[in-house]
């Protein structure tokens, strides 16, 4: 009875153990190569496991693509998560979350990889997963509450759309990354070396804070951002 009991245990802890190692085989596989790009049979391989695999543990490739975007996503939510951005005041937190975001993208170009191929695909995995919004709608709503709290003190203005500004603190670094080698090319500047990436990171931190200041009067009537 007992040796039944540990067969079972093991099995389960082996199918946990290859559906990781197929995710991280897939990520990489769709990260380099793209959906269309990727082979089942190599995802397999570098996994060191047989491809029926695949198709017991996720269906089909569409849906391993569909796992891979869904862990991606999550772990930048859960890291998110340990910033323990509601214990900070809301301006420590807000510059805390603009600097992990910006971080993050720089040490995962995996992560830009698997979001352009996805935006090729049209959206159309995302579009059916019913895991994205619940993992996005708490991010909203702290936001939406850093926000307040910084307009109650005076910090931030009371105008801004939580949505927009995930939006564009995303895309400040995003673009950057994304299209990194051309904008090299085209000012004739390495923005991929250390130094040109760390200028950068100041610049979104700056330009952020800068916009969400709230305005205060001068003494001669006209508003400026404090």
């Amino acid at each position: 009875m007992q040796e039944r009991i540990e067969t079972a245990r093991t099995g389960k802890r082996d199918a946990a153990g290859s559906r990781q190692m197929l995710l991280a085989s897939a990520r990489a596989a769709f990260a380099a190569k793209g959906l269309m790009g990727a082979r089942v049979e190599e995802i397999a391989r570098q996994a060191g496991l047989n491809k029926q695999l695949v198709y017991h543990y996720f269906g089909s490739k569409d849906d391993l693509y569909l796992a891979v975007l869904e862990r991606v996503y999550g772990e930048i939510r859960e890291q998110e998560r340990r910033l323990s951005l509601a214990d900070l005041p809301p301006d420590e937190a807000m510059a805390k979350l603009v600097l992990f975001s910006f971080d993050y993208l720089a040490a995962h170009p995996e992560f830009i990889a698997l979001l352009n191929d996805e935006n090729a695909q049209g959206a159309r995995h995302v579009q059916r997963s019913r895991r994205m919004h619940e993992m996005h709608s708490p991010l909203i709503q702290l936001l939406r509450q850093t926000l307040s709290q910084g307009a109650a003190v005076g910090l931030f203005r009371d105008d801004i759309d939580p949505l927009q500004l995930y939006v564009s603190i995303a895309g400040l670094a995003y673009f950057y990354f994304s299209n990194n080698r051309t904008l090299s090319a085209i000012f004739g500047r390495d923005l991929a070396s250390p130094r040109a990436i760390a200028a950068r990171r100041r610049h979104v931190l700056d330009f952020v804070m800068a916009a969400l200041a709230a305005k205060r009067r001068t003494n001669g009537g006209a508003t400026r951002h404090g």
